[in-house]
Parts: structure tokens; C-alpha cells; sequence
């Protein structure tokens, strides 16, 4: 698998027009009428959107719209479960990830994740951060690459004298900073991250949320967020999901209502759904 980033990519397939401006923007993922299937049941349908390089991206909607089912889409995770199937394409640098000659590995060593409780390895702190280098082969530098890792999760400074303690005795601020240390050690070029401040208070929430702009020099950053004003705080650009119901057989089906700049989604929204939903007159 390519790895490299491509030439700056054809504008994604966007429902508004794509403006001048955003054609000359880098797409790191361009999703091409994405659907995902759990045996007979549709999760969600034709998606289509362009995700920019070195940007955060934030996927908002109510409960089972799909926002995270799309998010394990972009590094592969639903292969782990047994009836999923993936419609559409997925590019990622160029490439389609679902092609049959691409190594799923290969992409989730790209294509990092953060998920919504954090899950630190009952393993030491330095343990957590070294695992994926090593898996990778990594033998020597090994200090450094957990040092400069830890450093970019902020998180070098509290933890520099316990690295041999474990890895749950942190703060769930910390453990989830070391979940992000441990996903940037691979050195991957896109961070997903799952409503990573769910279980966190407001403090760590807000740590949190600083790290995601820092980061966003280095790589690419998808979040899943119910947190409107964290949506609107970090992100660069938001995606709006609802569930679309079929009342004939009650199907329920996530789908892709607007996705445009932050700060346009959040002040002149173009659908009235997408409104309805942010202002919290709905969802």
C-alpha cells in the first residue's frame, strides 16, 4: 500500500458545490458514495465527502445516525465484525482502502483511533506507548520514540518519572492522553478519534480539546462528538448525520444531511434539519 500523500486530490463529491477555494485543498480521504450493511440492515447510505488534509473534521447527529459507524469505516474496524459490509469507496491517499489487494493492518498503522473510554493495556506507561513500535518492528530508539510520543500527547511532563508505573493508575484525562501517545508512536497520518471526552470532566475535556489543535499541525483528525460546543470549538469542518426512517418496515438509516465549514454550519446552516438539530429543538 501507497503511503505517501498524493497530489492534492480532485475536490470530493460534496452536496454543495465545491467553491474554488476548496478545490485546491488536499483531500486526505474522499468518500465515494459510502454505505455500510450489517447482513440486511443498512447502518448508513451513500456518503459522500471529501475529508482535507491537516484539518479536523467533526461528525455530529443524534444517536445511531451512523456517525461512528462511518468513522470505523476510514481505518477498516468493521471487517472485525463479521456481518458488516462496506459499499462504495473509501480513497485514502488515492487509493481505495476496500480494494481486495490492500493490507487492512497496513491501514489501521496508518490511520490511528481513539476511542470513547479510555483503554489503556494493564501494561506500564512506557509499555502502552512502546507496543505498537514494537509490533512494528521497531528495536532501538525505542525511549526516544515513547518520549516524543508522549510529549505530543502533553503528557510527557506528568508521567516522565513513573513510566515503569501502570498504565490505569492515571487520571481518565490521562489514560485517555496515553491512548493518544500510544496512537501517534506508529507515527500514523490520521488520528480518529470516537467522542474521546465523553468520560472525561470538563478540565480534561478541555485538555483534550487543546491537544486536538496542536496535533492538527501533524496529522489529520476525524472526531465523533455529541458535544455541539466542542464540535464548533476544535473542528475545521462539521458533517450533520440524521436517521432516516422507513415507517413501511421500520428501517432505520443513517445519512449524510450537510457537511460544509464550521463555522457555516454553525451560524447559516443550509438545511433546516441541520438548524433544528445544533439550536437542540430536536435530537
Amino acid at each position: 500500500m501507497r503511503v505517501e500523500p498524493s497530489e492534492a486530490h480532485v475536490a470530493a463529491h460534496h452536496h454543495d458545490a465545491p467553491t474554488e477555494e476548496a478545490t485546491a485543498v488536499e483531500h486526505v480521504f474522499d468518500l465515494r458514495g459510502v454505505g455500510v450493511h450489517y447482513g440486511d440492515f443498512t447502518a448508513l447510505q451513500d456518503v459522500s465527502m471529501g475529508l482535507p488534509r491537516n484539518q479536523i473534521t467533526a461528525l455530529i447527529g443524534p444517536s445511531g445516525c451512523g456517525k461512528s459507524t462511518l468513522l470505523r469505516c476510514l481505518n477498516r474496524m468493521n471487517d472485525l465484525v463479521g456481518s458488516a459490509r462496506v459499499t462504495g469507496e473509501v480513497i485514502y491517499n488515492g487509493e481505495n482502502i476496500y480494494d481486495a489487494d490492500i493490507d487492512p493492518v497496513e491501514v489501521r498503522r496508518r490511520i490511528g483511533m481513539v476511542f470513547q473510554k479510555p483503554n489503556p493495556f494493564p501494561k506500564s506507561i512506557y509499555d502502552n506507548v512502546a507496543f505498537g513500535p514494537r509490533l512494528n518492528g521497531q528495536r532501538k530508539g525505542l525511549d526516544d520514540t515513547v518520549e516524543q510520543a508522549l510529549r505530543g500527547a502533553a503528557l510527557w511532563d506528568e508521567v516522565k518519572d513513573k513510566l515503569g508505573d501502570s498504565g490505569l493508575a492515571l487520571s481518565g484525562g490521562q489514560q485517555q492522553r496515553l491512548c493518544i501517545a500510544r496512537a501517534i508512536a506508529t507515527e500514523p497520518d490520521v488520528i480518529l478519534m470516537d467522542e474521546p471526552c465523553s468520560a472525561l470532566d470538563p478540565i480534561a475535556t478541555l485538555k483534550i480539546e487543546d491537544l486536538m489543535r496542536e496535533l492538527r499541525e501533524s496529522y489529520t483528525i476525524v472526531v465523533v462528538t455529541h458535544n455541539m460546543q466542542q464540535a464548533a470549538r476544535v473542528s475545521d469542518r462539521t458533517a450533520f448525520f440524521t436517521v432516516n426512517i422507513d415507517d413501511h418496515v421500520g428501517m432505520r438509516t443513517g445519512a449524510l444531511v450537510e457537511y460544509d465549514d464550521t463555522e457555516k454550519i454553525f451560524t447559516q446552516a443550509s438545511d433546516e434539519r441541520t438548524e433544528a438539530y445544533i439550536t437542540g429543538r430536536f435530537g
